[in-house]
């Protein structure tokens, strides 16, 4: 799975999303995955060619179809479902 992850700075929403993006991709990816951090205030051309408007946004880019969800990613639920993922159940 290939996911971007645009924040802003060290904004607490974007330190928030980091660490969240971090800990649900190695609690259900494993080494399954590429997670890159862009800070869109240091690459302003990338977010727009991404149609990046707000932050922090996280996309998946493969597999297709491509997804975007924005928010410090605190609903694992919500992020897995998003991405296509079932989340674990924990019986």
């Amino acid at each position: 799975m290939h996911l971007r992850l645009y924040v802003a700075g060290r904004a607490p929403n974007s330190v928030r999303a980091i660490a969240n993006a971090t800990a649900i991709c190695e609690a259900h990816f494993a080494d399954a995955y590429k997670l890159e951090i862009v800070d869109l205030l240091e690459s302003p051309e990338q977010a727009a060619a991404d149609g990046i408007v707000v932050t922090p946004t996280l996309l998946k880019l493969q597999p297709r179809p491509t997804e975007r969800i924005i928010g410090n990613l605190s609903d694992t639920e919500q992020v897995l479902l998003a991405l296509g993922n079932r989340p674990r159940r924990h019986d």
